[in-house]
This record gives C-alpha cells, sequence and structure tokens, in this order.
C-alpha cells in the first residue's frame, strides 16, 4: 500500500512515533474538566441487548442467539440490517440531553459516532450506511455538537470501528437452520467481505481496501466535525502488512487540524494499553506519550504524570434494562478517585432507541449535579497532590487551596488527617470549611497530623460525599 492513503493536513506533526511523542501533551482544557459523558447509541439500542449484540447474535448457541431467534426470527431471515428502519430515534432532542450532562457538571461530551457495527451515526461522505440516509435520516453527530456548542461544552466523538473487519464477520455463520444474511453478498457493504478472522479485538491482517476506508471515514470524521476529544476503542491499527501507518497517519492529521483552528494543539486524543491483553497488539500499538492513556472501566492505582482518562458506565454501555446500574455514591467516588490521581472521568450513559433517557440514568445524573454544584471547585481546575489520599480521603490541590475529599462521614465527627501534620505540609493551616455548610470547624495542627473536628451528626443535606477546604499560610 502507498502512503499516505489521502493527505495530511500540514503542520508540525508527522505520521512517526518519535515526533508524536515529541510533539503531543493533553491540552489545558481537558485537564481542568474532569468530568465528561459518553453515550452508546446506535441501531444495537432497538434490541436492548447491549452494544455487543450484532456480533452475539450471530455466535450459533449464544444467549443472544437464542434471544434473537426467540423473539425476531433466524437471522438468515431477520439480521442486523432489519433493525436499521426500526431505529427511528423519534423523541431524540438533542439540546435536551446535552442540557440534561451540563446539569450533571459535566465540561465535555463525547458520543461513540461508530461503533464496531459499521454503522455511522453522521453524514458519512464514504459509507451508505449511516444515521443520515437510514434509519432516524438524521446526523446525529452534528446535531450534538451544534447542542454540545450551544450549551458550552467542549466537543468529542469516540470510534471502534477499527474492530469492525473481524467483529462483524460472526455474520458469516450458519446453523442448522440455514446460513445466516451475512452471507448475502447484497449487503457486503454494511456485513463486510467474508473473512476467516472474527477476533473480538483488532484483526489480524485486514486487507488494504478496509484500511482505506477506515481512514478516509475517520480523517472524514475529523474535518467536517471537529473534534476537541478523539478515541479509539483499543491502540493504534492496524498491524499485519500495514504495520500501524494508517492509524498514524490519522493520530497526525488530527493534531494538524487542531493547531490548524486552534494556533496550537489543543485537542487530545486517548488510546488504550493493551498490548498483552489475550495476545501482542491484540488491541493494536501502544506507545507512551504519543496520545494520552485511556483505561476502559478500570483506572490507576495511582498517580500517573502525564493527563489520562477512566471511561466507565453506569451500568450497560448500550441500553439493556436487565443490567443493574450503578450507585450515585459510587459514580461520584469513582470521579472523586480519578480525579486525586490526575485523571479524568469520561462517564457512559446509555439512551433508549427513541432518544430519551430512562429514569435510573436521570437520577444518577441529577445527584452528580447536585454533589458537584456545591463541592465542585474541589474538582474542576485542580491538580493531585504529592499522594493521592488513602483509605476514606483524596486530596486535590488548586493554587494555594488543598481539599481533603472524604467518602465517608466519621464517627462521632471527629478524623485524623496524618498527612497534614505541619512536618508533611509546605504552609501552616489557617483554616479549614466544610463545603456546602456554615458550621464552624475545629482542629489541631502538630507534627504528625491534622486532628478535625466535625459535627457529631452529618449534615442531612451532605450527601454522597464531603469536602475539607482546607487553607493556611507560610509555614515557620
Amino acid at each position: 500500500m502507498e502512503y499516505p492513503i489521502s493527505p495530511i493536513a500540514p503542520g508540525p506533526f508527522k505520521p512517526d512515533l518519535e515526533n508524536l511523542a515529541l510533539g503531543y501533551k493533553a491540552a489545558d482544557w481537558f485537564r481542568d474538566a474532569k468530568f465528561g459523558i459518553y453515550i452508546h447509541w446506535g441501531v444495537y439500542s432497538v434490541a436492548e441487548q447491549g452494544e455487543w449484540y450484532p456480533r452475539q447474535m450471530y455466535i450459533p448457541g449464544s444467549p443472544e442467539n437464542l434471544h434473537h431467534i426467540e423473539t425476531w426470527g433466524h437471522p438468515a431471515k431477520f439480521g442486523y440490517k432489519d433493525f436499521i428502519p426500526l431505529w427511528k430515534a423519534e423523541k431524540f432532542d438533542p439540546d435536551w440531553m446535552v442540557g440534561l450532562f451540563k446539569r450533571a457538571g459535566a465540561r465535555y461530551f463525547t458520543p461513540c459516532a461508530v461503533h464496531h457495527d459499521n454503522f455511522d451515526l453522521w453524514d458519512s461522505r464514504h459509507h451508505a450506511f449511516n444515521a443520515a440516509k437510514m434509519g432516524p435520516k438524521k446526523d446525529i453527530i452534528g446535531m450534538f455538537r451544534e447542542a454540545t456548542l450551544r450549551a458550552g461544552l467542549r466537543f468529542g466523538v469516540t470510534t471502534h470501528l477499527s474492530r469492525a473487519f473481524s467483529w462483524v464477520n460472526t455474520n458469516k455463520n450458519s446453523d442448522a437452520g440455514g446460513a445466516y444474511d451475512g452471507n448475502d453478498p447484497a449487503w457486503r457493504d454494511f456485513y463486510l467481505p467474508p473473512s476467516q478472522d472474527q477476533r473480538r479485538r483488532y484483526p489480524l491482517n485486514p486487507p488494504p481496501e478496509w484500511r482505506r476506508l477506515w481512514v478516509l471515514r475517520i480523517k472524514d470524521l475529523i474535518d467536517r466535525y471537529e473534534p476537541d476529544h478523539l478515541y479509539f476503542d483499543g491502540a493504534v491499527p492496524f498491524r499485519g502488512d500495514d504495520r500501524f501507518r494508517s492509524g498514524l497517519e490519522v493520530l497526525a492529521h488530527y493534531y494538524n487540524r487542531s493547531v490548524e483552528r486552534h494556533g496550537k494543539l489543543d485537542s487530545v486524543m486517548f488510546i488504550k494499553d493493551l498490548m498483552h491483553y489475550d495476545d501482542v497488539m491484540g488491541h493494536g500499538l501502544y506507545v507512551t506519550g504519543i496520545a494520552s492513556l485511556d483505561y476502559e472501566g478500570g483506572q490507576s492505582d495511582a498517580i500517573r504524570a502525564a493527563a489520562w482518562q477512566t471511561d466507565a458506565s453506569i451500568g450497560p454501555w448500550g441500553y439493556n434494562p436487565a443490567r443493574p446500574y450503578i450507585t450515585p455514591t459510587e459514580a461520584i467516588h469513582k470521579l472523586i478517585d480519578i480525579v486525586s490521581k490526575n485523571g479524568n472521568l469520561l462517564l457512559n450513559v446509555p439512551p433508549k432507541a427513541d432518544g430519551t433517557l430512562d429514569g435510573a440514568t436521570i437520577n444518577i445524573l441529577e445527584a452528580m449535579g447536585a454533589w458537584l454544584a456545591r463541592n465542585g471547585e474541589a474538582i474542576y481546575g485542580t491538580r493531585h497532590w504529592k499522594k493521592f489520599g488513602g483509605g476514606d480521603v483524596r486530596y486535590t490541590t488548586k493554587g494555594d487551596t488543598f481539599y481533603a475529599i472524604c467518602l465517608a462521614w466519621p464517627a462521632g465527627g471527629a478524623t485524623a488527617l496524618e498527612d497534614l501534620g505541619t512536618a508533611g505540609l509546605e504552609k501552616r493551616i489557617t483554616q479549614i470549611d466544610l463545603l456546602g455548610s456554615p458550621a464552624k470547624i475545629d482542629f489541631t495542627q502538630h507534627e504528625n497530623g491534622l486532628e478535625v473536628r466535625l459535627p457529631q451528626q452529618k449534615p442531612a443535606d451532605l450527601d454522597h460525599a464531603y469536602v475539607l477546604k482546607i487553607t493556611g499560610q507560610p509555614s515557620q
């Protein structure tokens, strides 16, 4: 294959590992934002079985396959393509949805623009199977972008397309009821050409035409929708004959477009360090420094020097009412812990096929918004301290202010913070305030710790976690 596949935007970045690593740094807006919202919404939402349904429904004998046959019919007669006209998004109101995310305290919004199912949610120039032409017949990503900018949030997108070539190939399977509809050549552009590679991960050696189409579609998304946050569901594609050149080309193009728009690199790019998950490079090439690190579901257990992100869901990634959700307290504690370690939380919520959110999702978001409205100064614009904390306490800093975020109210109202003695701080503590409460907080600071005396009973309106705002003057 000749490179570049398509022109790379001019600028300082080249599709070269050393060049990318020397030039990349997470944008300051991202480091200040701390909290974003993410959604998985698409054709798969109709089945209400989660975002992996397009793959699992074609694996003979799987729970999803048996469910599909019982509910919708045999995949030879009713396949994934037949869900497309059923996804109408008839109640979709992007301003309402993004407005809710803003009230929840999110500072950026990053919808999934294309999942592994090979269906684009924008008015794609290079793929006819897209939401503007089929299903909802709406440019979902374009509508989300405009609503996000109107709300004053940063806009981004996630892309999961790099797995599609192998991931969807289960649609070529068959069982006693016949060959599944993925074998029909009339649908090859959507179901992709037959291949022996049915991996869940990145394909082993995708053909040149697929790599070219991937590059064109992702560049189209970058050029026309100008995301300030971009994510691959894995690391840099593709291995095999490509030797990761396609992925490096897209990174360089994305960074140069950001420099062109802002006069500097003001966008953030996320890849995952999964080099040895299942097999070497099964999720692509990960090299520290060429982009920011993302953890799916998990998170760092320590402070990382470079800004990072966890993407996690309140429950299922794609809508599935049978799956449980986390509690608001669990979501808030996750955010606090991540921020104390120099990370951001990108929290996924799953819309229904019609474009609405269920009551449990709304309750979680409203609770997070209420907590952040009171305590957000300990989250937004903060930086990590030399220690992230320990036990039920996490620390953040902002200028000369120090925050101790306590995940549980201490028995009897007394708590001791061993890290905050005069021996451990450059500044002597002169005042402590309890955010959201007028109560006077008494304390004693000695060499080996800080003893704080709170009200014996937690105030009724302080939920989930409470914040001690600590100020001081230079120590003697």
